[in-house]
């Protein structure tokens, strides 16, 4: 019951942390694309922070001081899957709620970008036409709801482990 509790708890903060990032630096619908992926994955960790504190107040307050690397890995994993699902869920919808489309403004961004790096023609028409290939499949939810949770699941696997690893610690003897 009381990891259920400390899972909701620093799961929905850190949920809540990267959801509120996401609708201030988005929710006018413009995107900050040179530093939009600083921004965001700067976030996730500072808000993933709290698998730290809640790894760390599930082995001190209800564990007696003990916890294996084993539990205190599912734990922080299991934060990060509350805080992965309010930031997909916030991300559609904010995503629904935007007038610009998101995939088409990446694309215009991506070829101009190239374009300014001196990329030959082909080889930009054909990122553009790999970009759009794949922006018809991310209309697709299911499709949409997995590359979102990709964004944000691998940052929660590497915090989890290394708080796994700082917090892990053996009964005395």
């Amino acid at each position: 019951m009381h990891m259920k509790r400390i899972v909701l708890i620093y799961g929905t903060i850190a949920g809540i942390i990267v959801s509120a990032m996401m609708w201030l630096t988005l929710g006018d619908g413009q995107h900050d694309w040179e530093n939009g992926e600083l921004i965001g994955y700067t976030t996730m960790v500072i808000a993933l922070s709290t698998i730290y504190f809640g790894v760390r107040a599930c082995r001190d307050r209800h564990l007696g001081g003990v916890i294996s690397f084993g539990r205190a890995f599912l734990l922080g994993m299991a934060i990060t899957a509350v805080a992965s699902t309010l930031y997909v869920a916030s991300w559609l919808v904010l995503s629904a709620g935007m007038e610009q489309d998101f995939m088409e403004s990446y694309i215009a961004h991506t070829k101009a970008e190239l374009e300014q790096g001196g990329a030959p023609e082909a080889e930009v028409q054909a990122k553009v036409a790999e970009m759009r290939s794949f922006g018809e499949l991310y209309k697709n939810p299911v499709v949409k709801v997995a590359f979102t949770y990709l964004e944000i699941l691998p940052v929660g696997l590497l915090i989890s482990l290394i708080c796994a690893a700082l917090l892990k610690r053996k009964p005395s003897a």
